[in-house]
């Protein structure tokens, strides 16, 4: 069991930021979890017994830089510091752009985009001060090769790798590594709601022909944790939908 390691996975409360949760606590970290509404109790209690870690959830709205202040400072009263910061927290608001308000488009960037930077801000100097630590950001496939219906969401995805590719490169000389996930389709409560049509469409765009699972993500994301030489990549982590090279 790793000693006295945290992490904070924002957007923890469900879907992949709880697989997230759980694998860490799996190999041992203590955890911060976090939500918009408080956190299922009986999981918070489910990591610490199984996994003999100790848990934290926290509440908050990581587009405003006073909430996230306010839960910096309280899993420093409870754990003194974090070493890993998970920026998972998002949301989706879809429409076609013709009938997409300045509404819809700022609250999808303020969420995903502006919240990774607030969440990021407030325990950075934390970070640059002890000389190490790991920030993983959640983008997506659609922040990389777009997708209808989605400009807002595919903006703040690709604001994302931007950011994270520009402070990876900031935070190298203090031994910080900085990474991002980018998901394709995931089973959870957001695809769950897909009609059988569109899901089976959506399989026929991805060569593996199948959803992938929160836990796939989450492995994905312990693996950027534990890699201190890795650093400004983006781990694509979606059936082979997006294929560089």
């Amino acid at each position: 069991m790793l000693k006295d390691q945290v992490v904070f996975v924002t957007g923890s409360s469900r879907g992949i930021g709880k697989g997230i949760a759980e694998e860490f606590a799996k190999a041992g970290y203590h955890v911060v979890l976090h939500g918009r509404r408080p956190v299922d109790a009986a999981f918070l209690q489910y990591l610490t017994s199984t996994y003999q870690v100790e848990a934290l959830a926290t509440i908050g709205d990581i587009a405003q830089m006073a909430d996230c202040q306010r839960m910096k400072e309280e899993v420093c009263a409870k754990f003194g510091k974090i070493d890993i910061l998970v920026n998972n927290a998002g949301m989706t608001n879809d429409n076609l752009m013709l009938r997409m308000t300045e509404a819809d488009f700022r609250s999808c960037l303020d969420t995903n985009l502006v919240g990774t930077f607030n969440m990021t801000k407030v325990f950075l100097k934390d970070f640059m001060k002890k000389r190490g630590g790991a920030i993983i950001n959640m983008a997506s496939v659609s922040g990389v090769i777009g997708n209808v219906g989605q400009t807002n969401y595919a903006a703040s995805k690709a604001g994302i790798i931007g950011l994270t590719k520009s402070l990876a490169r900031e935070l190298a000389p203090r031994n910080i590594t900085c990474n991002a996930i980018a998901p394709g389709f995931i089973a959870t409560e957001m695809t769950e709601v897909l009609s059988a049509d569109i899901k089976e469409q959506a399989k026929q765009q991805i060569p593996l022909k199948k959803f992938g699972q929160p836990a796939d993500i989450a492995k994905g994301v312990l693996f950027l944790a534990q890699s201190p030489y890795v650093t400004g990549q983006v781990l694509h982590i979606d059936g082979g939908m997006v294929m560089q090279g």
